[in-house]
């Protein structure tokens, strides 16, 4: 048998068999490993850097931003690269573009460098993320997608959760540069397992070209949009706001526009005419901001008003993502039989309640009445989480799974990104109660993710197979 038609045969395959679907989810896995306990031990590790390169705390965070600036940049380009080249080729491309760039940031000497490898990182990044989904289609069959999208969600909370621990660890006994290191083994280990086990596609549309002109547009539009709120958020000066804006919405309109006459799009307004497709990347993009809003408050919440230090914080945050991990595979299993519809928007309705609950905390709390609305704010995400994402996945066609795993990273990307520069705005504003006033925004957020959620009811679920409503 050819390669070509044995490629075709594993694009149309039901899942891959048994053993192999553990080894390729492993694999899959380790990528999700990489680039969230990365993140994490960045976060953790900011402080530490900014002393040891001697620069400002307001300068080091581009040790973050230039991370999710590639990420969300390149999302949907690389997306539609894996369309054409296939999925396989994009996740291991971006394994060994990630493993490089954290021995780039190992072997930093200055902060310059260090952002530059973090840029690329981000790289590498948008290269894992924008697939990874769409492997998770593959490998798993239709009728069991839900609970795969619950354990890579379960994943995803531990990894979170794991990542401060291996930092606090790591500090205690080497220098910041090693915990880059850490993302090397496992990068190896994600390469070989994805070399020898994850599905091999390719483009079912033999004339199927890359849109180099909208892969740039794609990239300067989501580009500037995130500057373009960061301005608002952390009051630049107006003059730059304004031109910043401008030239968000000219390039902006340039993309859509370049778009619309274009077969093979990178922004895929097909699936955007899909109204479930659609109104589930609403809701996710809404119902990320919500999250972000409570998770950027939080620590500033329990250290600056009600007296906790940084490690009893880190250790009573761990709260959210430790629910999510046992949560998450239920929530995931559950949506293979009752409609995402309905269970994304109970999620929702119980994490507004658990933000309300934190607005609504007493003044001298103990910690057991931070760690219960902690715990019902993880269950609710939890419960909306894993239904929406294989609603989006699965509403869209199996050939455009690639656009549909980057629309949906993207969702996430932005609204958590949007969610953060909505709180700088809110403590701007707010100096005194900015953290509550985050929590009460964020709460009517989800409500509203919720409505929209709702919206869906009336459609036939493409997990079920029936309506909600």
């Amino acid at each position: 048998m050819s390669n070509s038609l044995a490629n075709n045969v594993e694009l149309e395959t039901d899942g891959l068999p048994m053993p192999r679907r553990i080894y390729a989810i492993v694999g899959i896995w380790c990528g999700i490993f990489l680039s969230v306990v990365n993140n994490s031990i960045a976060n953790v590790s900011l402080p530490t850097i900014a002393a040891n390169l001697e620069v400002e705390a307001s300068t080091v965070v581009w040790v973050i931003n230039a991370y999710q600036l590639a990420t969300i940049m390149l999302l949907l380009p690389f997306a539609a690269l894996g369309e054409i080249l296939g999925y396989r080729k994009i996740y291991l491309v971006g394994i060994v573009v990630f493993s490089l760039s954290s021995l780039a940031c190992t072997l930093s000497t200055d902060f310059p460098m260090l952002v530059a490898a973090r840029f690329l990182q981000g790289v590498g990044s948008a290269f894992i993320t924008c697939v990874n989904t769409t492997l998770v289609r593959l490998v798993y069959p239709k009728s069991q997608l839900g609970r795969g999208i619950g354990l890579n969600a379960a994943v995803v909370a531990t990894s979170a959760a794991a990542g401060p621990a291996i930092a606090g660890a790591l500090l205690l006994v080497c220098d910041w540069h090693f915990l880059f290191a850490v993302n090397i083994p496992f990068g190896v280990l994600a390469f070989l397992l994805g070399w020898f086990f994850l599905p091999r596609t390719q483009s079912r549309n033999k004339g199927q070209r890359f849109d180099f002109k909208g892969g740039c547009l794609s990239a300067a539009t989501f580009g500037l949009l995130i500057l373009t709120v960061e301005s608002f958020s952390h009051g630049w000066e107006v003059p730059i706001r304004l031109v910043l804006l401008a030239l968000f919405l000219g390039v902006a309109v340039a993309f859509v526009r370049t778009q619309l006459k274009m077969e093979f799009p990178v922004l895929p307004l097909d699936l955007l005419r899909i109204p479930l497709f659609s109104l589930s990347i609403a809701t996710g993009v809404c119902s990320y901001l919500a999250q972000m809003m409570a998770l950027v408050s939080l620590p500033f919440f329990l250290q600056h008003m009600l007296g906790y230090n940084e490690s009893e914080t880190g250790l009573l945050m761990t709260t959210w993502p430790f629910v999510i991990i046992f949560v998450a595979p239920m929530a995931g299993f559950l949506a293979e039989r009752i409609h995402a519809g309905f269970m994304s928007s109970f999620g929702l309705s119980v994490f507004a309640c658990g933000m309300f609950l934190l607005f609504f905390m007493p003044k001298q709390p103990s910690s057991i009445d931070v760690v219960w609305r902690l715990m019902v704010c993880g269950f609710g995400f939890a419960m909306f989480q894993s239904p929406n994402n294989s609603t989006i996945i699965a509403s869209a066609p199996r050939e455009r799974s690639g656009s549909a795993s980057g629309m949906l990273a993207t969702a996430r990307l932005f609204g958590q990104t949007t969610g953060a520069s909505l709180v700088a705005l809110i403590f701007l504003l707010n100096p005194v109660d900015g953290p509550k006033t985050a929590f009460m925004v964020g709460g009517l957020v989800a409500v509203f993710a919720a409505l929209v959620s709702g919206s869906r009811l009336s459609f036939k679920s493409p997990l079920t197979g029936k309506k909600g409503a």
